[in-house]
């Protein structure tokens, strides 16, 4: 034990995130155990978080608290599953994306014909890259924006559901390269796929945007 000059023992200090960490791998470590109060102080922990996460995707209140309950019963039935080797919220976040990209598939959206995890030769895409030509500003960056928010809705609603989701990661809650990758789990050449063919595809679904803004 370190000491001070006198010789006397001083307690080791623990940052306040550290101490956050160690209450919740408590907490994860009661759930494994069958603790569903301590279940529930994790997901009043997360909740906002979970479902801010799914809204961004989906777009629909109801709906996301909808998939942020679903997505909390599937972390509960597979809690003992988790061992430690991301952080919570990434494994509950996988989760999330999951429960919500199942939901757009069985919404059938349009687009879905389109996906290709393949990029041509000559059409690689730099890892810390915009997901917009650098000559032209993001429409997605004005998604509050009234007069254009409904043109950029009715596009995302148009890409699969997998080039969707990796588009408003990046765009819209500014997720990395390899933040979108731990989120979807995926790999990262398969989030730089689906990025470069939903960029292109967005670019022609607002043609009139671009020209406009």
């Amino acid at each position: 034990m370190r000491r001070d000059p006198s010789g006397s023992p001083v307690e080791p200090v623990t940052s306040p995130e550290n101490q956050e960490l160690a209450e919740e791998a408590l907490l994860i470590a009661r759930c494994q155990q069958g603790d569903t109060a301590a279940f529930g102080s994790l997901i009043r922990h997360y909740q906002q978080k979970v479902f801010a996460a799914i809204y961004n995707v989906i777009r629909n209140e109801e709906d996301a608290w909808d998939l942020a309950q679903e997505t909390f019963v599937r972390a509960w039935r597979n809690i003992n599953r988790f061992r430690g080797q991301s952080s919570f919220f990434t494994w509950i976040y996988r989760i999330a994306m999951n429960v919500t990209i199942d939901r757009l598939r069985r919404k059938k959206v349009e687009g879905a014909v389109e996906f290709d995890d393949t990029i041509g030769m000559g059409e690689s895409i730099e890892p810390s890259s915009s997901t917009t030509p650098h000559t032209a500003p993001s429409p997605l960056q004005d998604l509050q924006n009234h007069e254009i928010a409904g043109q950029i809705e009715a596009a995302l609603n148009k890409l699969s559901p997998e080039h969707r989701m990796v588009i408003i990661l990046r765009e819209l809650e500014g997720l990395s390269y390899e933040e979108i990758a731990a989120a979807t789990d995926c790999s990262l050449g398969t989030v730089m796929s689906r990025l470069f063919y939903a960029r292109k595809k967005l670019q022609t679904l607002l043609h009139d945007v671009y020209e406009a803004i």
